[in-house]
């Protein structure tokens, strides 16, 4: 491909720096916000969570809210007309206008990012972390009825992306390697748990004011939890990027990250009971890893038997883009169905993907789920940098403390080596046991999951919320420029016959 000129690329230059200005009036110009919108009352909070937005969209909703004939509909609810809301006071225009600024925040800046040679879910997670409440606002703060919206959004984009990796997963390599994948996932769920349970048992952290009639081992168990599942859309997504999907490594860390997450719905099931004081016994916990386990076994065995028949017949229809809305509705009806029987909807997302991978239509699906991927899987990754909250690492900032921040790194450095050592578990020295404990490493949206659990149930405080908020922002952001480097070292990946990696099978 013919470089550009040093004429071309600063004309290319410009245009983006006019594109940025465009946000920026956008966003509110000079005068807008850089800082979630507050109420004129006070507000409350504790150190790390995120404050009550009024409105609830930051600096874009100053902007609609004083354009004319914009007035709030709290304070004029006469002045909105039906159609302006979705029934609960919830205008359909400002789902439209923070769904715009997502989307093209989130490819602009991956767009800069790749050009830093660095993976594009870097860039969305940036653009995650500007919009958010701690520095615009744009993306609403979750309790409004307006993050519930944007939410639903993001699950179906991490939703698509799985099912797009289990479309891109031949069944048969992944059982090659089923057997390493099992070890990877076990070690990085039992070493994380362990070290962060016995860090936070004997230190015992000065951070915050302990939960009263909270059980001191019961917060250990919550922090140890929060560091043991993995984000498999963070590296699935880097993966993908990196076009190293159809390496050894990849396959391993995959299987792996699905594993992990069967675990992590027991861990979940597990903290949620201690979380509401119900008794949780060797049964409950069995019943739960065998309903995860055999949902997704049975998904895979009945649809391999019955979505090519189905396929075969929706090829034959003439109305146009049937195809691609079997399989998106497809996706996302296994993907209900899993959380339905109490596993979890990534999984049966992937379930589907590895199910229509071995039918006939599998080259046209795979070509036509690509731009549906492509509009609805940035929102995950913006989403997911959202709740950082930049004034923790800010000195001098209110909700900056030296000590949470001490803590917080100490837990990431946990975190992270709790996951390398999982790649010990690989045994073929072509295998790189690096690439694979560095993949497993981001906590991404599950981290936040457990800690919001901890936190609602009272067992967190928020300065140990903060503190876990820090590993899982560290320990998200750091693994797509380490997998890049980690990848360019080694040559173009070559996909590994099944007799090469004979002695991983089950």
């Amino acid at each position: 491909m013919v470089g550009r000129s040093p004429t071309s690329r600063g004309r290319h230059l410009r245009r983006l720096a006019m594109l940025g200005v465009g946000f920026w009036f956008l966003l509110g110009g000079p005068g807008a916000s850089f800082g979630p919108a507050r109420s004129g009352g006070d507000l409350t909070e504790e150190p790390g969570v995120a404050a009550a937005a009024a409105p609830a969209y930051g600096a874009i909703g100053h902007w609609m809210d004083a354009a004319p004939g914009n007035a709030s509909q709290d304070e004029h609810p006469e002045a909105a007309s039906p159609g302006d809301t979705d029934g609960h006071g919830v205008r359909i225009r400002d789902v439209f206008f923070i769904l715009i600024v997502i989307l093209l925040s989130g490819k602009f800046l991956g767009e800069l990012v790749e050009r830093r040679g660095q993976p594009a879910v870097l860039g969305e997670l940036v653009a995650g972390v500007i919009l958010g409440g701690s520095v615009l606002g744009v993306i609403p703060d979750p309790g409004t009825q307006m993050y519930e919206i944007i939410h639903v959004f993001a699950e179906i984009g991490v939703s698509i992306l799985l099912f797009e990796i289990g479309l891109e997963t031949d069944l048969k390599e992944m059982f090659s390697v089923g057997r390493t994948a099992s070890a990877v996932a076990l070690i990085g769920v039992v070493v994380p748990f362990g070290l962060g349970f016995l860090y936070w048992y004997t230190a015992n952290p000065a951070i915050g004011v302990h939960p009263e009639g909270i059980s001191f081992a019961i917060v250990a168990i919550f922090v140890g939890a929060t560091l043991t599942a993995t984000s498999v859309g963070i590296t699935a997504r880097v993966l993908s990027d990196l076009e190293r999907m159809h390496t050894a490594e990849a396959r391993i860390i995959i299987g792996a990250a699905v594993i992990d997450d069967v675990l992590g719905i027991v861990i979940l099931a597990v903290v949620a009971g201690l979380a509401s004081g119900a008794a949780v016994g060797l049964f409950a916990i069995s019943k739960i890893l065998v309903f995860a386990v055999g949902f997704l076994v049975l998904a895979v065995l009945i649809g391999n038997r019955f979505a090519p028949v189905l396929f075969d017949f929706v090829d034959r229809m003439r109305v146009r883009g049937v195809l691609l809305v079997t399989a998106f509705c497809f996706a996302l009806g296994i993907a209900a169905l899993a959380d339905w029987a109490g596993s979890a909807m990534i999984i049966g997302a992937f379930a589907a993907g590895l199910v229509l991978s071995s039918t006939n239509q599998f080259d046209s699906v795979v070509e036509k789920i690509e731009p549906v991927a492509d509009v609805f899987t940035p929102i995950f990754f913006v989403v997911v940098g959202a709740p950082v909250n930049v004034h923790l690492f800010i000195p001098g900032s209110t909700d900056f403390d030296l000590a949470v921040l001490l803590v917080g790194l100490i837990l990431t450095a946990v975190a992270i080596v709790g996951k390398l050592v999982s790649g010990l578990a690989v045994r073929r020295a072509e295998i790189s046991k690096l690439v694979v404990g560095v993949g497993m490493v981001p906590r991404g949206e599950v981290g936040l999951i457990f800690a919001s659990i901890g936190l609602t149930a009272g067992i967190l405080s928020g300065e140990v919320y903060s503190a876990i908020l820090i590993m899982v922002i560290l320990s998200t952001f750091v693994v797509p420029p380490v997998l890049k480097v980690l990848f360019a070292a080694q040559p173009q990946p070559t996909a590994p016959s099944i007799e090469e990696l004979e002695d991983t099978h089950f």
